[in-house]
């Protein structure tokens, strides 16, 4: 710094000062508080400079330049004094964001299947092993697969037992569309399909039947602890030349036997009424042990196909016979898990879903 002899011990003063009162800043603030008191309004260089207008012009000349030197000078460690502010801000940020690459990845937690996929896989599985084949259809249904090809026509009284859901579309016959109430519109789309195989087995003199179970979701206008507007039902169908309600009974009671892991359980048929089955019935099963035993619990509709529902197959009734059985699959969930309200399959707690994982 070229400070004139006469000028240098005061301004040099100045300058060991500034530098001084820079070093003992440590946050912005503080730094801008020092800097006020040599470069603010009132600071001792901006004082220094209004008093150059008393002095002659030489003198001014020579003193102006000594303060602008020493200006520069505070300035400068001024600036230094500030960026190693923001070095050293820069540098704690960093070191409280580090990332400790030594220590071992989050990952991820493991899925599962929902409790009511579990079920229905391994109802798939079940009846599978019998021979089933497995059936899969359309959600939205028109009138005649959903009602009328079930021996349920329109207006009929039975109709009400199944509260559902209408689309604002009809069919060609004029009748909306609707929610299927059950999967026991995929007996007619299924039989309807394979109805010419059949036929033609027959006239080879071949064996031949129909032998499916179509799992699926369904809705019902119904809601609370045991129902849900949207369900998950699984139809069953076995039709052929000899099939009675004997096989009924022994393909339900095996399927109970092997979905539930015990052979201490019994079922009961009582009578009911479906249209699209007669004669029809309720099926019950009692657990011999467990936290249910002795108690008999509904687990599925079921009955002889009714004659016309086979015509609306396009099969002839005099040579196909069979049965029909509808299950919930929420319902048999409930009793294999032991779970006491259906709404807790769909609220998505994962505490809940987390012990079928």
């Amino acid at each position: 710094m070229n400070v004139p002899a006469s000028a240098a011990p005061e301004l040099d003063s100045i300058v060991e000062s500034a530098r001084a009162a820079f070093a003992e800043a440590t946050t912005p603030a503080d730094l801008e508080n020092a800097k006020a008191q040599y470069l603010g309004k009132t600071g001792r260089l901006t004082e220094l400079m209004k008093g150059l207008g008393a002095l002659p012009v030489e003198e001014k000349k020579t003193r102006g330049a000594a303060i602008n030197v020493v200006k520069q000078a505070v300035e400068g460690a001024l600036n230094a004094r500030r960026q190693a502010l923001q070095d050293a801000e820069l540098d704690r940020q960093l070191r409280a964001e580090a990332l400790d690459v030594t220590l071992p990845g989050r990952q991820r937690g493991m899925g599962g299947l929902h409790p009511i996929s579990l079920a229905w896989e391994r109802i798939e599985a079940i009846f599978g092993s019998m021979g089933f084949d497995v059936a899969d259809g359309p959600e939205i249904e028109s009138d005649w697969f959903n009602f009328t090809a079930l021996n349920n026509p329109p207006n009929h009284p039975a109709r009400s037992m199944q509260d559902t859901f209408y689309v604002d579309m009809k069919d060609e016959d004029g009748q909306p569309y609707c929610l299927r109430t059950h999967t026991s519109p995929m007996q007619i789309r299924y039989a309807t399909a394979h109805a010419k195989a059949q036929a033609e087995r027959l006239a080879r003199g071949e064996m031949s039947e129909i032998r499916v179970i179509a799992p699926g979701r369904t809705y019902r206008v119904d809601n609370d602890a045991t129902h849900s507007p949207m369900f998950h039902q699984v139809e069953g169908l076995w039709l052929g030349e000899n099939v009675s309600f004997k096989d009924l009974k022994v393909t339900y009671l095996n399927f109970c036997k092997a979905f539930f892991e015990t052979d201490d359980l019994i079922l009961r048929f009582r009578p009911s009424y479906f249209p699209f089955t007669e004669p029809s019935a309720e099926i019950d099963i009692q657990f011999q042990t467990g936290p249910l035993a002795g108690k008999w619990l509904e687990v599925s509709g079921s009955g002889q196909v009714h004659p016309q529902v086979v015509r609306n197959m396009g099969l002839d009734p005099e040579r196909f016979i069979g049965f029909a059985f509808g299950s919930g699959i929420d319902r048999l969930a409930m009793l294999r898990y032991g779970v006491n309200d259906l709404r807790l399959f769909f609220e998505g707690d994962v505490r809940f879903l987390r012990q079928f994982s």
